[in-house]
């Protein structure tokens, strides 16, 4: 996945330096290469999931660093100013005001902690758990956002088709007005009939200006899911819709528990709660430390009363031992925590059999909704063909008078159609093979 974002990294550069060389030039060919670099490059839920994984990273590189010891310096100096006043057992009274004093203390500790139930070692590996997860993360939100950009970028293609198959009907609608005119002209047409085509082509007229909307509103929307400084205006995509007829259940189904991130995703979630589990059983065992001190002690009195007293102490040295701290009676927290966890883990694996059967769900009825998307397809490119030429047979009786305006714009109306639902069908069938490999997770190796 690294190769695959420093390749998006360099296409993306590519696509901003080709857009922006030059001002004011005519518009380029955005390829869905370059839209998808674009959009894994700036996408700010990748960047968000990015930042999560990297704090997950951080932990990680220090993962070995729970089985050092702990070592502390302590010191502290104190300065004392007293007026003291004794009685003693015979009766004699001492005084005496301003008796300073300062003390000065210092001390390096070392703990370590030698065995804890093995706490340390699911606490390590818990660690290297909670990364794995955080790259499936990563991946999911990658693939979510390839598919969204598909979906954009295929959508004004279908766009495009559109306006084309709308051409093809001002063209006819053209053609048949100035032949209603000629017809009137010479006396064998009918006012009626100029009248209806001059309104059957500005209506086709008016598509076409909403079709141009449409499909700079998709080029827009294609720029902020890329999340780039750069508007709909300054590029174009081609107007072809490829599609992958090949597609098997089988295909899709093989090997889904290991190349989709969601089933990936919950899988290491169960890794997760299973090393809880132990940093929680861990809690019944004793746990043995070493610790050790060195010590540094010095007290200085400017004057004392009691002639038995020190004006000057000093003492330095080290100890070291072995602790144990076995549990005995805690209100039975460690059994709870227990119970906590073990009920946790119960609902990862629960939570992994769920995901595991919607998407199995998922990928049937992604697939049959591919398959029926192909055969419509099939059919459709049957129609359109059909279609056409149903109103080249009716425009020439047309022409020669054989024909109504009635019968053709009856043709004409099935030719639209049949655009409509072939330009669909194609969309569709996209859509559902997009979906597919997102399922599968195979979206990254396309």
């Amino acid at each position: 996945m690294n190769n695959y974002f420093y390749t998006g990294k360099i296409c993306c550069i590519i696509v901003v330096a080709l857009i922006f060389s030059g001002p004011l030039r005519a518009q380029r060919l955005l390829t869905l290469e370059e839209a998808i670099a674009t959009a894994l490059l700036n996408n700010y839920e990748i960047q968000l999931s990015k930042n999560d994984s990297t704090i997950a990273a951080i932990d990680y590189s220090y993962r070995n660093m729970v089985f050092l010891p702990s070592v502390n310096g302590n010191a502290g100096l104190t300065n004392t100013n007293n007026s003291q006043k004794q009685t003693l057992a015979d009766g004699t009274q001492r005084k005496s005001n301003n008796i300073r004093s300062n003390n000065v203390q210092a001390n390096v500790s070392l703990d370590w902690v030698l065995f804890d139930g093995l706490k340390m070692f699911a606490t390590r590996d818990k660690v290297a758990a909670l990364l794995e997860a955080g790259e499936y993360t990563i991946r999911e939100q990658v693939m979510n956002t390839i598919a969204a950009v598909i979906t954009n970028y295929y959508a004004i293609a279908r766009g495009k088709q559109q306006m084309e198959a709308t051409e093809v009907q001002i063209k006819l609608n053209n053609e048949r007005a100035k032949l209603a005119q000629n017809k009137l002209d010479i006396g064998t047409g009918a006012k009626p009939d100029v009248l209806q085509s001059k309104v059957d082509l500005n209506s086709q007229k008016a598509l076409r200006m909403q079709q141009e909307v449409q499909v700079a509103q998709l080029k827009e929307q294609l720029a902020q899911a890329m999340n780039s400084q750069i508007r709909g205006t300054a590029f174009d995509i081609p107007d072809t819709i490829p599609l992958n007829y090949d597609l098997s259940l089988g295909g899709v189904l093989e090997g889904i528990e290991q190349s989709s991130p969601t089933l990936q995703l919950a899988k290491a979630r169960i890794d997760i709660a299973h090393y809880t589990v132990k940093e929680s059983r861990a809690d019944l065992y004793p746990t043995i430390s070493f610790s050790s001190m060195y010590n540094f002690t010095r007290t200085e009195n400017k004057k004392v009363i009691n002639p038995f007293s020190t004006l000057f102490n000093q003492s330095h040295g080290y100890n070291y031992g072995l602790t144990a701290r076995i549990p005995i009676f805690n209100q039975l927290s460690a059994r709870r925590n227990i119970r906590q966890s073990q009920w946790g883990l119960k609902m990862e694996e629960l939570n992994y059999d769920n995901q595991r059967s919607l998407l199995n769900m998922q990928v049937l009825n992604s697939y049959k909704n591919y398959d029926q998307q192909k055969r419509a397809l099939k059919l459709e490119e049957e129609n359109i063909e059909l279609a056409k030429e149903n109103v080249d047979i009716v425009f020439q009786t047309y022409k020669l008078g054989m024909a109504t305006l009635v019968q053709l714009r009856e043709a004409q109306l099935s030719l639209a159609q049949a655009y409509d639902r072939l330009i669909e069908a194609r969309y569709n069938t996209k859509l559902s093979e997009t979906e597919l490999m997102r399922l599968k997770g195979a979206l990254l190796r396309k």
